[in-house]
């Protein structure tokens, strides 16, 4: 009996919840998908849609081809989107926050010549070396996040980004001294209406010489960035509290005039202590909005360690880093991540608006309620992750699915 089979195994027990506006919409090929899969004991699936295996031993992307090995996870859905840019299509949300955000910095900070401090780059490509992503930023080898099952790979050197973080060095080793770097940045995560494998990142880099950091400073010629110290919870060892309260003061004082700018005076704003790889001392600012507590943006002193090895040993830095789709999921009201990808004008127009800072709140498309399908699977014995299955179910079902959530699990005894 079907029964004493799965007594026999191990075996996983997914919901997968389909958005019902999407299925109306995509024609008989989907609803059997949805079909089936509701009876999926009873029924042969019958579906036009095969999860292939890659039969080519290189992975071809942007003009370049890598070869496969072992760690080479990327899927077709996934390379699919590379490219889309969305930060880049003129009235995209995503857009809309971006061009805010450039055209606050650009307006609060100018440079010695009148020109704006800090250059934009929205345009790098985000295959990166392992080296790039993880090592050039201090990442030790056992860390989690380095993990297959958390990453796309290429291959074992190159990688689609994890975060914008990864292009720190390189423009630091080219010589500038504050930037701004936007991109698509790529996670393999659980499905939901607030995670999706691809989402965007905004990252800010500004170094300081003696001079720049001290000059308004009354006796600032006699204070000093560096000195041979202990590390302790509020700074690093090659730094002198000197230096880093007022890097610290400066980090918080430029986030707090953006945030204040993107959602307007009398903000509730609080920082909170937390821990990165490549910043010591490192915060999170949280934001109250709408009477809840949300995190918006991690931020810190640079790791000296990081700044020396890109070439900069006279100066002293700070970076951050925000998500693009959490500040236009709180600024414009959108209650689902995927919406960003939606192709539908009833969708985008609403964000063609005649002024950047015009202020826009999204209506929704559709009320249909969602349709829920519980699937019941076999476990491998060994190498298995849930986003394997997550990524399964992308490749097959694509943005149609809105959340895919494990409920249960047994292993007889």
């Amino acid at each position: 009996s079907l029964r004493g089979i799965l007594m026999a195994a191990s075996w996983n027990f997914m919901r997968v919840v389909h958005y019902s506006k999407t299925v109306l919409s995509q024609g008989v090929q989907i609803r059997g998908i949805t079909s089936d899969f509701g009876h999926a004991w009873s029924r042969t699936i019958t579906s036009s849609f095969v999860a292939k295996t890659p039969t080519s031993n290189t992975v071809e992307l942007l003009g370049k081809a890598y070869p496969r090995d072992d760690y080479s996870n990327v899927t077709e859905k996934i390379l699919s989107k590379v490219g889309k840019n969305l930060h880049n299509q003129r009235y995209h949300p995503l857009w809309l926050i971006k061009e805010r955000i450039k055209d606050h910095f650009y307006k609060q900070y100018i440079g010695r010549f009148g020109t704006p401090l800090f250059s934009v780059y929205d345009d790098l490509s985000p295959v990166v070396t392992v080296e790039q992503n993880f090592d050039r930023l201090l990442i030790p080898k056992d860390h989690p996040s380095r993990r297959k099952g958390e990453n796309y790979y290429m291959n074992h050197t190159h990688m689609l980004r994890a975060h914008t973080s990864a292009h720190q060095w390189d423009l630091m080793h080219s010589g500038l001294d504050a930037f701004l770097v936007v991109g698509d940045v790529y996670r393999r995560d659980t499905i939901d209406s607030s995670h999706y494998p691809i989402f965007h990142q905004m990252e800010g880099v500004r170094l300081f010489s003696n001079h720049e950091l001290f000059s308004n400073i009354k006796d600032g010629e006699n204070l000093q960035l560096f000195e041979q110290g202990h590390r302790t919870a509020h700074k690093q060892e090659t730094h002198t509290m000197e230096a880093v309260r007022l890097m610290e003061f400066n980090l918080k004082q430029v986030l707090t005039k953006l945030v204040t700018h993107l959602f307007g005076d009398g903000l509730e704003i609080r920082w909170v202590d937390c821990y990165f790889p490549f910043t010591h001392p490192s915060f999170e600012m949280e934001i109250n909005f709408q009477g809840e507590w949300m995190e918006v943006l991690g931020c810190g002193v640079m790791e000296q360690q990081l700044v020396n090895s890109a070439g900069a040993e006279e100066k002293i830095g700070w970076a951050f880093g925000l998500g693009l789709e959490r500040l236009a999921m709180i600024l414009y009201d959108i209650p689902d991540i995927r919406l960003f990808w939606s192709e539908d004008e009833r969708f985008l127009k609403q964000f063609s608006v005649p002024h950047i800072d015009q202020k826009v709140h999204f209506q929704p498309l559709s009320k249909y309620p969602p349709l829920i399908n519980d699937i019941s699977f076999w476990l491998p014995s060994e190498k298995y992750s849930e986003n394997d299955f997550y990524d399964l179910v992308r490749t097959i079902g694509g943005d149609l699915v809105e959340k895919v959530a494990l409920i249960d699990e047994f292993t007889h005894p």
